[in-house]
């Protein structure tokens, strides 16, 4: 089944059409690269995947396992290179809204993330930076 489909609209900008549900996304090419960056830029939605992914294998992780990180956030950084063009590094900081894991499960955490889809297919030489933050409890 066709994931999506994507039409250019001038400008810099495309609006994609996530076939199974309908739902529609805009990118834009970004400012340093002629753009106007009014929406995600490729790139940045590639940056983007990464993270989200992460965090929906922990969920099915914890899930499996009997906890939540719900409230958890994910804060995205993407580095790029030149010569070609490219994504060269994504920096991935996770933060957990309390420290209430075990260690069991933050290494369960640790390796659910790490084996997401999204970072098995990304080319060894793009950089995956991740960091886990575990918030302190008051």
């Amino acid at each position: 089944m066709q994931t999506s489909s994507i039409i250019y609209l001038g400008e810099l900008r495309t609006e994609a059409v996530h076939k199974l549900s309908g739902n529609k996304l805009i990118t834009d090419a970004p400012p340093d690269n002629q753009g106007k960056g009014e929406y995600f830029s490729p790139t940045d939605l590639l940056a983007t995947s990464l993270g989200s992914c992460m965090l929906t294998i922990m969920g099915i992780a914890a899930r499996t396992h009997g906890f939540d990180i719900d409230g958890t956030k994910v804060a995205i950084t993407k580095v790029m290179g030149t010569n070609p063009r490219r994504v060269v590094e994504i920096v991935v900081e996770l933060t957990f809204p309390h420290n209430n894991y075990s260690p069991k499960e933050r290494k369960l955490l640790e390796l659910s993330a790490k084996e997401c889809p999204v970072a098995n297919s990304l080319h060894p030489d793009l950089k995956q930076t991740v960091k886990f933050e575990f918030a302190q409890t008051t």
